[in-house]
C-alpha cells in the first residue's frame, strides 16, 4: 500500500533536469520514497521514465514514476514552487558560491512550496539552470566529487527531510514567498527596465542582472514584495515614454527643402 507523505515532504517536489538512464530515473524515485517524498519533475527527460529498467530500480516506488509530471522546460517545472535549490559541485562565475546543504535546510523548512534540482547524470545543471534557483548546495564529499544521480537525490532530500516532525509543530508564515514564476517575470520586467533606462546594454545585461538576482534572491521576496517593485518599474517606463513623448512634440520641425523648379 502507498501512504501518502505528510508534513514538509508532501511540499517537496524533487526536479530531475534532462535525466539520461531510465535506471537513474527509477534509482530516484526509491531515493524520494525513503526519505518520505513523492513529488517527482522530469523536464525533457532523454529516456523513458516507465521504462522495464526503470521500474525494477524503483521497486516499490513505481507509483513515484507513474505519478511524475514531465515539463519541457525547468522554468516551467519551478513555476509553482516558491524556493528552488539546485545542486552542484563547482563554482560558476557570476554565481553564488554553493552552500553545505544543512546552512539552506532552514530556507527549505520555511518555504510553502520548495524544489529539489538536480542534473544531467554527464554534466550537472548548466549555469543557465543554476540562474532560476535561489540558492545551489553541494554534497559535501571527498576528492572525487562525482555522485551517482540517486545517491544525490538521496543524501539532498535527507538532509532537508531529516526531523521534520519538529519543523511541522513551528509557527506558519506569515507571508507568502512568491513563487518561482513571480520572480522570474519581476526579473524580466527588470531586465527590461535596464535597457530601457540605459542602466546596462545588450552585451552586459546578462551579467548585471545575475548580480541582482543574487542579491534579490537572498531577500526571499514575497508576492506582495514583487508587486511592489513591478509597481516601481511601472512608474518608471511611463515616466521615460511620457518624457520622450513630450520631447518629440516639442522639438522643432525639420526644414522642408524645396524640390527643383522646372
Amino acid at each position: 500500500m502507498n501512504v501518502p507523505p505528510t508534513g514538509m515532504a508532501s511540499r517537496l517536489a524533487v526536479v530531475l533536469v534532462s535525466p539520461k538512464t531510465p535506471g537513474n530515473m527509477g534509482a530516484a524515485a526509491r531515493a524520494m520514497l525513503n526519505m518520505g517524498a513523492s513529488d517527482l519533475r522530469l523536464v525533457a527527460p532523454r529516456g523513458d521514465h516507465l521504462d522495464s529498467g526503470a521500474v525494477a530500480m524503483a521497486v516499490h516506488a513505481e507509483h513515484v514514476l507513474r505519478q511524475a509530471r514531465l515539463y519541457p522546460t525547468l522554468a516551467e517545472a519551478l513555476a509553482d514552487r516558491d524556493l528552488s535549490v539546485g545542486t552542484t559541485a563547482r563554482l560558476r562565475a557570476d554565481l553564488p558560491p554553493p552552500q553545505h546543504p544543512a546552512t539552506v535546510r532552514p530556507l527549505v523548512r520555511a518555504a510553502s512550496a520548495p524544489a529539489l534540482v538536480f542534473g544531467p547524470e554527464e554534466s550537472g545543471l548548466s549555469n543557465d539552470d543554476l540562474e532560476l534557483c535561489q540558492a545551489a548546495v553541494r554534497v559535501p564529499t571527498a576528492e572525487y566529487a562525482s555522485l551517482n544521480l540517486a545517491q544525490a537525490v538521496l543524501l539532498v532530500c535527507y538532509e532537508f527531510l531529516q526531523g521534520q516532525d519538529d519543523v511541522e509543530r513551528e509557527a506558519p508564515l506569515e507571508r507568502r514567498a512568491a513563487t518561482h514564476a513571480e520572480m522570474e517575470h519581476m526579473y524580466g520586467h527588470l531586465r527590461d527596465t535596464m535597457l530601457l533606462t540605459g542602466y546596462s546594454d545588450e552585451v552586459r545585461v546578462q551579467h548585471t542582472l545575475r548580480l541582482w538576482r543574487a542579491w534579490m534572491d537572498r531577500a526571499r521576496m514575497t508576492t506582495a514584495d514583487t508587486r511592489l517593485f513591478r509597481g516601481l518599474l511601472r512608474q518608471t517606463r511611463w515616466k521615460i515614454q511620457d518624457a520622450r513623448k513630450a520631447a518629440a512634440a516639442t522639438a522643432p520641425e525639420a526644414p522642408v527643402e524645396a524640390g527643383p523648379t522646372s
